[in-house]
């Protein structure tokens, strides 16, 4: 038996005592964890409004580790490799898997670690990897633990969400929701070439870092009213959304200017929209909404990290045991003593 932090309800994540993952195919591997991280997306599980009826499984999809078993046909990874494990997995055999996009995977693969106890969770001391020639990444040469642990989502998810925003050297950008995936967001799109970026959250903390990184921090309360007086009126050509709340996708379709992309990143609990489509239409907005895949970013990212051109560790705030995981979530959905990225790790 092994330990794993396992959800029970509203607000109720255990440390609780499970089986040790076992090889269910010849593609897969069992990972023992180095290090874990729980992601905003968590907290929707956290808060009972979860992603199946399931009640027991493990949760978490962010983790790095060490490889300690695989099965026959792996072919890429042998035991004691290290190696990053991106939150979302698919068959890794079709056209769309081996070109990075997992969550169009043509066998009806594609899944998400944690969410049900159909693919259990990663916040454990070891978890399977299904297809792992595929699905787990060897950590390359001059990218640290740490560094692989914010790539296997939130800067993929970042990266991604700054990118379906259509940012381009001389952009002017909105990043709405400063938890660590806004943070990077903010981060990225200065590397995609804005040339200015207003960082909208209200958490005066939160919008301190984010001007630590040359962002303009703006509370929601009068973002509009300031954008509209420092742009005369034009407002702005990018806007990435990373709460996914109704109030802030509304916030960001009124801050972006006519042919300006909108981008939106945050897990949606929404069941209905009052989308603004008349007036889209009329100011030819674009609007993206969806997932990302991580490996379709991880080529792009890799070099950037390496160079330090993108610094997604320096958003870890907690390390603590895997043990105290339910405090951890505590302490995270709190916003408690500066909690942005919580890293766990084996006790």
């Amino acid at each position: 038996m092994m330990k794993a932090l396992c959800y029970h309800g509203a607000h109720d994540i255990r440390h609780d005592s499970m089986a040790d993952p076992a090889l269910l195919n010849d593609g897969d591997a069992i990972i023992r964890m180095t290090a874990c991280s729980i992601c905003g997306s968590d907290l929707h599980i956290y808060h009972g409004h979860g992603f199946s009826e399931d009640i027991g499984f493990c949760v978490g999809h962010e983790a790095v580790g060490e490889v300690v078993e695989v099965g026959r046909a792996v072919k890429r990874h042998k035991v004691g490799d290290i190696v990053m494990v991106p939150a979302a997995v698919g068959c890794g055999a079709c056209r769309s898997c081996l070109g990075g996009n997992v969550i169009a995977c043509e066998n009806n693969a594609a899944a998400c670690y944690g969410l049900s106890a159909g693919l259990q969770g990663v916040q454990a001391e070891a978890f399977r990897v299904p297809a792992a020639d595929a699905n787990a990444v060897r950590i390359p040469d001059g990218v640290t633990q740490d560094q692989a642990l914010m790539l296997t989502d939130a800067m993929a998810t970042a990266w991604f969400g700054a990118r379906n925003a259509d940012i381009r050297p001389g952009s002017s950008v909105a990043v709405i929701g400063l938890g660590p995936i806004g943070l990077m967001a903010v981060e990225s799109a200065f590397v995609m070439g804005a040339h200015v970026v207003y960082a909208i959250d209200p958490v005066p903390e939160r919008r301190a870092l984010a001007e630590e990184v040359g962002a303009i921090a703006l509370a929601p309360v009068n973002a509009i009213e300031i954008v509209r007086e420092a742009t005369h009126g034009r407002k702005l050509d990018c806007v990435v959304e990373a709460v996914g709340a109704d109030a802030t996708v509304d916030l960001a379709l009124r801050l972006v200017t006519r042919r300006g992309t909108v981008s939106v990143i945050g897990v949606q609990q929404s069941r209905r929209f009052a989308f603004p489509l008349e007036r889209a239409f009329a100011a030819g907005l674009t609007f993206r909404i969806g997932t990302c895949s991580v490996p379709e970013e991880l080529p792009a990212l890799f070099p950037l990290v390496r160079s330090g051109r993108l610094r997604p560790e320096r958003y870890i705030s907690h390390r603590m045991p895997l043990s105290q995981g339910a405090e951890a979530y505590r302490r995270f959905d709190a916003r408690e003593a500066g909690a942005l990225k919580m890293v766990l790790h084996p006790d």
